[in-house]
């Protein structure tokens, strides 16, 4: 292990000894690292670095039983209890697992790095991008097979266990096309004439523009921007009426999705929360 990276485990022992509850998406934040970096430096403590073999171990995935996934961005956190069901890996483009619980888009293009990981009682699958952001996690429940993770974790085990990555700064979001040089009459009519949800992402590229800017230039009638409170509202009405609705998750590496009902809401900090058992 580096002196870099034994620098860097000294500071965040010290900070978890200052604030033991800090989750270590947000150490890594305050030490001004990445996620990937700071979970390197426990690699042989409970850290198991696995090899990029990302379609291989997630096609094992099923074997592993009822597990919890998780997908995040800054501003939301999906967490949904499952098995990976029906895996298809057949398009270069988006993988895919199709299940009533776990329900996901995958680009695998975009993931970098893999780790087995044990803290405590708790044992998980964690998968990172090139700059070290965390895409998508899988944790055991009580009820996986936890002799077919430590199988996995072994049988994809890395050759080199030391902690040092060639980890990149994290891309700038590129910059939108002046609305000037988009050609909205073209781009409205083929939204207009759309015939499949699937291919509005491909839309978007025709065209130029980002998916905030469709939706600012979509044909009259076609979308509305509201207040990004309302969201709250949104789940909290889908509780009380019993409406199924569907909620998409992503980043850049992965698209969770809930499809049904949310029932249990509540606000806990800054955080709006839906408390469903799964």
């Amino acid at each position: 292990m580096s002196t870099l990276v034994n620098d860097l485990k000294d500071k965040w022992e010290a900070l978890k000894a200052e604030n033991p509850h800090l989750r270590i998406r947000n150490a890594a934040a305050e030490l001004g690292v990445s996620e990937a970096e700071l979970l390197a430096t426990s690699v042989g403590e409970g850290v198991t670095v696995l090899k990029p073999e990302f379609q291989n171990i997630l096609a094992e995935v099923e074997q592993l039983g009822k597990v919890m996934a998780l997908t995040r961005n800054e501003e939301c956190v999906h967490e949904r209890k499952g098995v990976y069901l029906n895996g298809d890996f057949s398009s270069p483009h988006a993988q895919l697992f199709v299940g009533e619980d776990i329900d996901l888009r995958i680009f695998l293009n975009h993931w970098k790095f893999a780790f087995a990981v044990v803290e405590g009682d708790k044992k998980s699958l964690q998968f990172f991008g090139k700059d070290g952001l965390a895409l998508h996690k899988i944790y055991l429940t009580k009820e996986s097979n936890e002799a077919a993770f430590d199988e996995m974790a072994e049988k994809y085990k890395a050759d080199e266990q030391n902690g040092s990555f060639d980890f990149e700064k994290a891309a700038l979001k590129a910059e939108e096309k002046p609305d000037t040089e988009i050609d909205v009459e073209g781009f409205q009519k083929a939204w207009t004439n759309l015939k499949d949800t699937h291919d509005f992402f491909m839309m978007t590229r025709k065209f130029g523009v980002s998916r905030t800017q469709a939706l600012r230039l979509a044909p009259e009638g076609f979308a509305k921007k509201i207040e990004s409170s309302k969201v709250v509202n949104v789940l909290e009405d889908a509780s009380e009426k019993e409406l199924p609705i569907m909620i998409f998750v992503g980043n850049r590496g992965i698209i969770q999705i809930h499809t049904g009902n949310v029932k249990k809401t509540l606000w806990h900090q800054q955080w709006f929360n839906v408390m469903d058992p799964d």
